[in-house]
Protein backbone atom coordinates (compact mmCIF):
# COMPACT_ATOMS: atom_id res chain seq x y z
CA UNK A 1 0.00 0.00 0.00
CA UNK A 2 1.57 3.94 -0.67
CA UNK A 3 -0.91 5.61 2.16
CA UNK A 4 -3.80 5.74 4.17
CA UNK A 5 -6.97 7.38 3.02
CA UNK A 6 -9.91 8.31 5.34
CA UNK A 7 -12.64 9.51 3.57
CA UNK A 8 -16.21 11.32 4.88
CA UNK A 9 -18.72 11.57 2.86
CA UNK A 10 -22.62 11.37 3.64
CA UNK A 11 -23.54 10.13 0.25
CA UNK A 12 -22.77 6.34 0.07
CA UNK A 13 -22.89 6.40 -3.94
CA UNK A 14 -19.47 8.90 -3.85
CA UNK A 15 -18.44 6.48 -0.67
CA UNK A 16 -17.98 3.65 -2.27
CA UNK A 17 -16.75 5.38 -5.90
CA UNK A 18 -13.86 7.15 -4.12
CA UNK A 19 -12.87 3.90 -2.29
CA UNK A 20 -12.90 1.96 -5.74
CA UNK A 21 -10.47 4.70 -7.65
CA UNK A 22 -8.03 4.72 -4.25
CA UNK A 23 -7.64 1.48 -3.75
CA UNK A 24 -7.25 0.66 -7.79
CA UNK A 25 -4.26 3.08 -6.88
CA UNK A 26 -2.90 1.13 -4.22
CA UNK A 27 -4.49 2.94 -1.35
CA UNK A 28 -5.47 1.31 1.90
CA UNK A 29 -9.34 3.62 2.13
CA UNK A 30 -11.31 3.77 4.89
CA UNK A 31 -14.98 5.53 4.66
CA UNK A 32 -16.90 7.31 7.53
CA UNK A 33 -20.52 8.73 6.63
CA UNK A 34 -20.02 11.41 9.67
CA UNK A 35 -17.07 13.53 10.89
CA UNK A 36 -17.72 12.34 13.98
CA UNK A 37 -16.36 8.62 13.02
CA UNK A 38 -13.36 10.23 11.39
CA UNK A 39 -12.73 12.31 14.76
CA UNK A 40 -13.03 9.14 16.85
CA UNK A 41 -10.06 6.96 14.79
CA UNK A 42 -7.45 9.96 14.12
CA UNK A 43 -5.22 10.75 16.29
CA UNK A 44 -1.73 12.45 15.95
CA UNK A 45 -0.06 9.40 14.87
CA UNK A 46 -2.12 8.87 11.99
CA UNK A 47 -0.23 8.09 8.84
CA UNK A 48 -2.51 9.24 5.91
CA UNK A 49 -4.52 11.95 4.14
CA UNK A 50 -8.11 12.48 4.73
CA UNK A 51 -10.47 13.67 2.76
CA UNK A 52 -13.71 15.23 3.69
CA UNK A 53 -16.85 16.71 1.84
CA UNK A 54 -17.55 20.25 3.27
CA UNK A 55 -21.34 19.99 3.46
CA UNK A 56 -22.20 17.44 6.04
CA UNK A 57 -25.01 16.75 8.95
CA UNK A 58 -24.45 17.45 12.11
CA UNK A 59 -20.52 18.72 12.02
CA UNK A 60 -19.76 20.12 8.86
CA UNK A 61 -16.58 20.13 7.13
CA UNK A 62 -15.22 23.13 8.49
CA UNK A 63 -16.24 21.95 12.12
CA UNK A 64 -14.19 18.75 11.43
CA UNK A 65 -10.75 20.65 10.17
CA UNK A 66 -10.87 22.90 13.57
CA UNK A 67 -11.11 19.70 15.06
CA UNK A 68 -8.41 18.34 13.39
CA UNK A 69 -5.96 21.06 13.39
CA UNK A 70 -6.45 21.18 16.88
CA UNK A 71 -5.20 17.29 17.18
CA UNK A 72 -2.26 17.22 14.52
CA UNK A 73 -2.13 21.12 12.68
CA UNK A 74 0.45 18.67 10.13
CA UNK A 75 -2.78 16.63 8.95
CA UNK A 76 -3.00 16.73 5.00
CA UNK A 77 -6.95 17.40 5.32
CA UNK A 78 -8.55 18.03 1.36
CA UNK A 79 -11.88 19.67 1.19
CA UNK A 80 -14.53 18.35 -1.15
CA UNK A 81 -16.65 21.09 -2.23
CA UNK A 82 -19.63 21.83 -4.53
CA UNK A 83 -19.94 24.88 -7.03
CA UNK A 84 -21.49 26.90 -4.79
CA UNK A 85 -19.08 26.12 -2.14
CA UNK A 86 -15.44 27.78 -3.52
CA UNK A 87 -15.87 30.76 -0.75
CA UNK A 88 -15.99 28.49 1.88
CA UNK A 89 -13.42 26.34 0.71
CA UNK A 90 -11.12 29.22 0.32
CA UNK A 91 -11.75 29.53 4.11
CA UNK A 92 -10.99 26.02 5.11
CA UNK A 93 -7.45 26.48 3.44
CA UNK A 94 -6.84 29.84 5.56
CA UNK A 95 -7.89 27.54 8.42
CA UNK A 96 -5.26 24.89 7.69
CA UNK A 97 -6.84 22.45 4.73
CA UNK A 98 -4.40 21.47 2.50
CA UNK A 99 -6.14 21.27 -0.66
CA UNK A 100 -10.06 21.63 -1.79
CA UNK A 101 -11.43 19.72 -5.32
CA UNK A 102 -14.55 21.36 -6.98
CA UNK A 103 -17.26 18.79 -7.87
CA UNK A 104 -17.62 16.75 -9.85
CA UNK A 105 -13.85 15.98 -9.68
CA UNK A 106 -12.28 13.24 -11.94
CA UNK A 107 -10.09 10.37 -10.82
CA UNK A 108 -6.60 11.77 -11.82
CA UNK A 109 -7.61 14.88 -9.86
CA UNK A 110 -8.46 13.16 -6.54
CA UNK A 111 -5.20 11.26 -7.09
CA UNK A 112 -2.64 14.02 -8.06
CA UNK A 113 -3.78 15.87 -4.68
CA UNK A 114 -4.09 12.61 -2.67
CA UNK A 115 -0.16 11.22 -3.67
CA UNK A 116 1.28 14.89 -2.76
CA UNK A 117 -0.70 15.26 0.62
CA UNK A 118 0.64 11.71 1.55
CA UNK A 119 4.32 12.94 0.29
CA UNK A 120 4.01 15.23 2.53
CA UNK A 121 2.33 13.58 5.22
CA UNK A 122 5.41 10.84 4.69
CA UNK A 123 8.16 13.54 5.01
CA UNK A 124 6.48 14.85 8.83
CA UNK A 125 6.14 11.11 10.02
CA UNK A 126 9.37 10.87 9.35
CA UNK A 127 10.84 13.84 10.61
CA UNK A 128 8.83 13.63 13.91
CA UNK A 129 10.25 9.84 13.82
CA UNK A 130 14.06 11.15 14.01
CA UNK A 131 13.28 13.72 16.48
CA UNK A 132 11.73 11.19 18.76
CA UNK A 133 14.71 9.23 18.44
CA UNK A 134 16.87 12.01 19.01
CA UNK A 135 14.69 12.47 22.00
CA UNK A 136 14.60 9.38 23.39
CA UNK A 137 18.60 8.85 22.75
CA UNK A 138 19.56 12.01 24.90
CA UNK A 139 16.73 10.66 27.93
CA UNK A 140 18.44 7.15 27.96
CA UNK A 141 21.64 8.58 27.80
CA UNK A 142 21.09 10.70 30.70
CA UNK A 143 19.90 7.10 32.56
CA UNK A 144 21.87 4.65 31.65
CA UNK A 145 24.99 7.08 31.88
CA UNK A 146 28.29 5.21 30.02
CA UNK A 147 30.80 5.86 27.26
CA UNK A 148 32.03 2.04 26.59
CA UNK A 149 30.64 0.41 23.66
CA UNK A 150 29.39 -2.67 26.01
CA UNK A 151 27.04 0.49 27.48
CA UNK A 152 26.17 1.67 24.22
CA UNK A 153 24.89 -1.76 22.61
CA UNK A 154 22.97 -1.87 26.15
CA UNK A 155 21.12 1.22 25.36
CA UNK A 156 20.31 0.47 21.48
CA UNK A 157 19.03 -3.22 22.82
CA UNK A 158 17.21 -1.36 25.49
CA UNK A 159 15.62 1.25 23.00
CA UNK A 160 14.75 -1.75 20.66
CA UNK A 161 12.70 -4.17 22.84
CA UNK A 162 11.35 -1.28 24.88
CA UNK A 163 9.57 -0.89 21.81
CA UNK A 164 7.93 -4.91 21.94
CA UNK A 165 6.20 -6.34 24.47
CA UNK A 166 8.22 -9.77 25.01
CA UNK A 167 9.54 -10.74 28.30
CA UNK A 168 12.65 -9.95 29.35
CA UNK A 169 15.36 -11.56 31.52
CA UNK A 170 18.38 -9.00 33.12
CA UNK A 171 21.37 -10.88 34.11
CA UNK A 172 24.28 -9.02 36.01
CA UNK A 173 25.92 -8.83 39.24
CA UNK A 174 24.45 -7.56 42.42
CA UNK A 175 24.82 -3.50 42.22
CA UNK A 176 24.59 -3.74 38.45
CA UNK A 177 21.62 -1.40 37.84
CA UNK A 178 19.69 -3.92 36.77
CA UNK A 179 16.20 -2.50 38.12
CA UNK A 180 17.56 1.00 36.69
CA UNK A 181 17.40 -1.14 33.13
CA UNK A 182 14.05 -2.55 33.84
CA UNK A 183 12.48 0.92 34.24
CA UNK A 184 14.06 1.84 30.92
CA UNK A 185 12.05 -0.63 29.50
CA UNK A 186 8.88 0.48 30.79
CA UNK A 187 9.43 4.09 30.31
CA UNK A 188 10.46 4.11 26.69
CA UNK A 189 7.46 0.72 26.35
CA UNK A 190 3.71 1.89 25.65
CA UNK A 191 3.10 0.54 29.01
CA UNK A 192 4.81 3.82 30.50
CA UNK A 193 1.63 5.30 31.48
CA UNK A 194 0.68 2.34 33.63
CA UNK A 195 2.24 1.16 36.58
CA UNK A 196 5.97 0.04 37.42
CA UNK A 197 5.72 -3.01 40.31
CA UNK A 198 8.84 -3.99 41.38
CA UNK A 199 9.52 -7.15 43.47
CA UNK A 200 12.64 -8.71 45.14
CA UNK A 201 12.01 -12.13 45.30
CA UNK A 202 14.74 -12.85 47.42
CA UNK A 203 13.31 -10.46 50.39
CA UNK A 204 9.78 -12.28 51.00
CA UNK A 205 9.28 -14.64 52.93
CA UNK A 206 7.93 -17.90 51.49
CA UNK A 207 5.34 -18.25 53.89
CA UNK A 208 3.60 -14.18 52.63
CA UNK A 209 5.24 -15.23 48.99
CA UNK A 210 1.73 -16.46 47.26
CA UNK A 211 -0.50 -13.46 49.24
CA UNK A 212 2.56 -10.58 48.11
CA UNK A 213 2.31 -11.96 44.46
CA UNK A 214 -1.38 -13.15 43.55
CA UNK A 215 -3.22 -11.21 46.48
CA UNK A 216 -5.65 -12.76 48.83
CA UNK A 217 -9.39 -12.56 50.06
CA UNK A 218 -10.38 -11.82 53.23
CA UNK A 219 -10.24 -14.52 55.61
CA UNK A 220 -7.93 -16.81 53.37
CA UNK A 221 -5.86 -17.47 56.04
CA UNK A 222 -5.02 -16.60 59.84
CA UNK A 223 -4.34 -12.82 59.58
CA UNK A 224 -6.23 -12.20 56.19
CA UNK A 225 -8.14 -9.28 57.26
CA UNK A 226 -9.69 -7.52 54.06
CA UNK A 227 -9.09 -8.04 50.71
CA UNK A 228 -5.74 -7.30 48.95
CA UNK A 229 -4.32 -6.92 45.88
CA UNK A 230 -1.20 -8.96 44.97
CA UNK A 231 1.72 -7.18 42.97
CA UNK A 232 1.12 -9.05 39.56
CA UNK A 233 -2.44 -7.83 39.65
CA UNK A 234 -1.44 -4.11 40.73
CA UNK A 235 0.84 -4.28 37.55
CA UNK A 236 -2.30 -4.71 35.17
CA UNK A 237 -1.64 -2.86 32.13
CA UNK A 238 2.01 -2.02 32.87
CA UNK A 239 5.39 -3.89 33.91
CA UNK A 240 6.07 -6.54 36.92
CA UNK A 241 10.05 -6.37 37.48
CA UNK A 242 10.86 -9.58 39.63
CA UNK A 243 14.51 -9.27 40.92
CA UNK A 244 16.21 -11.88 42.16
CA UNK A 245 14.03 -14.42 40.46
CA UNK A 246 16.26 -17.28 41.41
CA UNK A 247 15.13 -17.28 44.68
CA UNK A 248 11.30 -17.52 43.63
CA UNK A 249 9.28 -20.65 45.49
CA UNK A 250 8.72 -23.84 43.60
CA UNK A 251 5.56 -23.71 44.41
CA UNK A 252 5.25 -20.13 42.92
CA UNK A 253 6.53 -20.40 39.99
CA UNK A 254 4.06 -23.02 38.74
CA UNK A 255 1.68 -20.15 39.42
CA UNK A 256 3.40 -17.66 37.44
CA UNK A 257 3.72 -19.91 34.78
CA UNK A 258 -0.25 -20.76 35.28
CA UNK A 259 -0.49 -16.69 35.30
CA UNK A 260 1.51 -16.24 31.97
CA UNK A 261 -0.08 -18.70 29.84
CA UNK A 262 -3.62 -18.03 30.96
CA UNK A 263 -3.01 -14.16 31.27
CA UNK A 264 -5.39 -14.69 34.02
CA UNK A 265 -5.18 -15.17 37.67
CA UNK A 266 -7.01 -15.93 41.16
CA UNK A 267 -6.11 -14.54 44.34
CA UNK A 268 -5.44 -16.31 47.69
CA UNK A 269 -9.08 -17.95 48.90
CA UNK A 270 -10.86 -16.98 45.82
CA UNK A 271 -11.83 -19.68 42.81
CA UNK A 272 -12.58 -16.34 40.43
CA UNK A 273 -10.26 -15.51 37.65
CA UNK A 274 -8.78 -12.31 36.98
CA UNK A 275 -7.68 -11.66 33.24
CA UNK A 276 -4.44 -9.49 33.86
CA UNK A 277 -2.44 -7.74 30.77
CA UNK A 278 1.68 -7.31 31.82
CA UNK A 279 4.92 -7.90 30.77
CA UNK A 280 7.26 -9.54 32.82
CA UNK A 281 10.70 -8.57 32.92
CA UNK A 282 12.94 -10.64 35.52
CA UNK A 283 16.49 -10.41 36.81
CA UNK A 284 18.93 -12.99 38.08
CA UNK A 285 22.94 -13.38 39.39
CA UNK A 286 23.30 -16.72 38.29
CA UNK A 287 22.64 -18.77 35.21
CA UNK A 288 19.21 -19.90 35.41
CA UNK A 289 20.08 -22.77 33.23
CA UNK A 290 22.35 -24.09 35.86
CA UNK A 291 19.24 -23.60 38.93
CA UNK A 292 16.94 -25.68 36.20
CA UNK A 293 19.73 -28.33 36.33
CA UNK A 294 20.40 -28.06 39.93
CA UNK A 295 15.85 -28.38 40.37
CA UNK A 296 15.51 -24.93 41.56
CA UNK A 297 13.74 -23.56 38.88
CA UNK A 298 11.43 -24.59 36.40
CA UNK A 299 12.76 -24.80 32.63
CA UNK A 300 9.14 -24.05 31.34
CA UNK A 301 8.83 -20.79 33.29
CA UNK A 302 12.37 -19.75 32.33
CA UNK A 303 11.44 -20.36 28.77
CA UNK A 304 8.34 -17.77 29.49
CA UNK A 305 10.56 -15.63 31.46
CA UNK A 306 13.92 -15.21 28.52
CA UNK A 307 11.95 -14.37 25.36
CA UNK A 308 14.73 -11.96 25.18
CA UNK A 309 18.00 -11.47 26.98
CA UNK A 310 20.22 -8.49 28.43
CA UNK A 311 23.92 -8.56 30.29
CA UNK A 312 24.50 -6.14 32.41
CA UNK A 313 28.45 -5.84 32.15
CA UNK A 314 30.36 -5.50 35.63
CA UNK A 315 32.19 -1.87 36.65
CA UNK A 316 35.20 -3.63 36.37
CA UNK A 317 34.53 -4.67 32.35
CA UNK A 318 34.08 -0.95 31.25
CA UNK A 319 36.28 0.91 33.27
CA UNK A 320 36.05 4.12 30.85
CA UNK A 321 32.68 4.54 32.80
CA UNK A 322 34.08 5.17 35.75
CA UNK A 323 34.64 8.90 36.04
CA UNK A 324 31.54 9.73 34.32
CA UNK A 325 29.61 7.34 36.74
CA UNK A 326 31.77 8.70 39.65
CA UNK A 327 31.27 12.76 38.55
CA UNK A 328 27.80 12.29 38.06
CA UNK A 329 26.51 10.17 41.10
CA UNK A 330 29.45 12.64 43.07
CA UNK A 331 27.44 16.00 41.75
CA UNK A 332 23.84 14.61 42.87
CA UNK A 333 25.38 14.03 46.25
CA UNK A 334 26.84 17.27 46.63
CA UNK A 335 23.72 18.74 45.12
CA UNK A 336 21.85 16.79 47.77
CA UNK A 337 23.95 17.69 50.96
CA UNK A 338 24.23 21.49 49.73
CA UNK A 339 27.56 21.51 48.85
CA UNK A 340 29.68 22.22 45.85
CA UNK A 341 30.54 19.68 43.51
CA UNK A 342 34.57 18.77 44.04
CA UNK A 343 35.86 17.34 41.13
CA UNK A 344 38.29 14.04 42.53
CA UNK A 345 41.82 14.36 42.28
CA UNK A 346 44.32 12.58 39.93
CA UNK A 347 45.40 10.13 43.08
CA UNK A 348 41.10 9.88 43.33
CA UNK A 349 40.59 8.63 40.07
CA UNK A 350 43.77 6.19 39.70
CA UNK A 351 42.17 4.71 42.82
CA UNK A 352 39.38 4.90 41.10
CA UNK A 353 40.38 3.18 37.86
CA UNK A 354 42.37 0.09 39.65
CA UNK A 355 39.72 -1.25 42.05
CA UNK A 356 37.83 -4.01 41.28
CA UNK A 357 34.19 -3.08 42.55
CA UNK A 358 32.54 -5.99 43.84
CA UNK A 359 29.35 -3.60 44.55
CA UNK A 360 29.45 -2.36 41.08
CA UNK A 361 27.57 1.10 40.45
CA UNK A 362 26.06 0.73 43.93
CA UNK A 363 29.38 0.77 45.46
CA UNK A 364 30.36 3.42 43.36
CA UNK A 365 27.52 5.55 44.50
CA UNK A 366 28.37 4.95 48.16
CA UNK A 367 32.27 5.93 47.21
CA UNK A 368 30.84 9.32 45.05
CA UNK A 369 28.68 10.12 48.37
CA UNK A 370 31.66 9.90 50.51
CA UNK A 371 33.62 11.95 47.91
CA UNK A 372 30.81 14.81 48.49
CA UNK A 373 30.99 14.88 51.99
CA UNK A 374 35.13 15.27 52.11
CA UNK A 375 35.04 11.62 54.05
CA UNK A 376 37.62 10.09 51.29
CA UNK A 377 40.32 8.19 52.77
CA UNK A 378 43.91 10.04 51.60
CA UNK A 379 45.88 8.14 48.80
CA UNK A 380 47.74 4.99 50.57
CA UNK A 381 51.64 5.76 51.49
CA UNK A 382 52.77 2.82 49.42
CA UNK A 383 51.48 4.78 46.30
CA UNK A 384 54.21 6.51 43.99
CA UNK A 385 54.27 10.08 44.44
CA UNK A 386 53.16 10.70 40.79
CA UNK A 387 49.64 9.52 41.65
CA UNK A 388 49.36 12.38 43.97
CA UNK A 389 50.14 15.17 41.40
CA UNK A 390 47.92 18.03 40.95
CA UNK A 391 45.72 18.88 38.41
CA UNK A 392 42.99 17.69 36.52
CA UNK A 393 43.89 17.73 32.86
CA UNK A 394 43.67 14.56 30.67
CA UNK A 395 46.88 14.32 30.44
CA UNK A 396 47.19 14.09 34.19
CA UNK A 397 45.17 12.02 35.18
CA UNK A 398 46.60 9.31 32.14
CA UNK A 399 49.87 9.51 33.86
CA UNK A 400 47.94 8.84 37.41
CA UNK A 401 46.37 6.22 35.96
CA UNK A 402 49.66 4.82 34.18
CA UNK A 403 51.77 5.03 37.33
CA UNK A 404 48.57 3.53 39.38
CA UNK A 405 48.61 0.52 37.24
CA UNK A 406 52.38 -0.01 37.31
CA UNK A 407 52.28 0.16 41.35
CA UNK A 408 49.27 -2.13 41.26
CA UNK A 409 51.04 -4.89 39.32
CA UNK A 410 54.27 -4.44 40.85
CA UNK A 411 53.01 -4.34 44.84
CA UNK A 412 50.35 -7.97 43.37
CA UNK A 413 53.36 -9.85 41.44
CA UNK A 414 56.51 -8.85 44.87
CA UNK A 415 58.52 -7.08 42.34
CA UNK A 416 58.64 -9.86 39.93
CA UNK A 417 58.78 -8.13 36.30
CA UNK A 418 58.21 -11.36 34.27
CA UNK A 419 54.75 -11.51 35.76
CA UNK A 420 54.40 -7.82 35.47
CA UNK A 421 55.65 -7.97 31.62
CA UNK A 422 52.98 -10.48 31.53
CA UNK A 423 50.16 -9.05 32.90
CA UNK A 424 50.63 -5.50 31.48
CA UNK A 425 51.73 -7.01 28.11
CA UNK A 426 54.71 -4.67 27.75
CA UNK A 427 58.12 -5.39 26.79
CA UNK A 428 60.95 -5.63 29.17
CA UNK A 429 62.48 -2.15 27.63
CA UNK A 430 59.28 -0.52 27.56
CA UNK A 431 58.28 -1.39 31.35
CA UNK A 432 61.90 0.12 32.44
CA UNK A 433 60.98 3.30 30.80
CA UNK A 434 57.81 3.78 32.33
CA UNK A 435 58.79 2.93 35.94
CA UNK A 436 62.16 5.06 35.41
CA UNK A 437 59.77 8.22 34.32
CA UNK A 438 57.40 7.10 37.28
CA UNK A 439 60.35 6.87 39.93
CA UNK A 440 59.15 3.13 40.64
CA UNK A 441 61.96 1.03 41.73
CA UNK A 442 61.42 -2.71 41.60
CA UNK A 443 63.22 -3.42 45.25
CA UNK A 444 60.90 -1.51 46.78
CA UNK A 445 58.48 -4.00 46.07
CA UNK A 446 60.64 -6.93 46.65
CA UNK A 447 59.57 -9.38 49.94
CA UNK A 448 62.00 -8.56 52.92
CA UNK A 449 64.86 -10.62 52.47
CA UNK A 450 64.73 -11.11 49.19
CA UNK A 451 67.63 -10.60 46.76
CA UNK A 452 67.05 -8.42 43.90
CA UNK A 453 68.76 -10.41 41.47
Amino acid sequence: MSGQVIFIDDEAAIRQAVQQWLELSGFSVRTCARAQEALAIVDRGFPGVLISDVRMPDLDGLGLLEKLVAVDPELPVIMVTGHGDVPMAVQALRQGAYDFIEKPFTPERLLDSVRRAQDKRRLVCENRQLREQFTRKGRIESMLLGVSRTMENLRRQVLELAGTDVNVLIRGDTGSGKEQVARCLHDFSPRARNPFVALNCAAIPETIFESELFGHESGAFTGAQGKRIGRIEHAHGGTLFLDEIESMPLAQQVKLLRVLQEKTLERLGSNRSIEVDLRVISASKPDLLEEVRGGRFREDLLYRLNVAELHIPPLRDRREDIPLLFDHFATQAAQRHGRDPVPASPAELAQLLTHDWPGNVRELINAAERHALGLTPPAPATAPAAVAVAGTSLADQMEAFEAQCLHSALQQHKGNISEVMAQLQLPRRTLNEKMQRHGLSRSDYLPAGAAEG
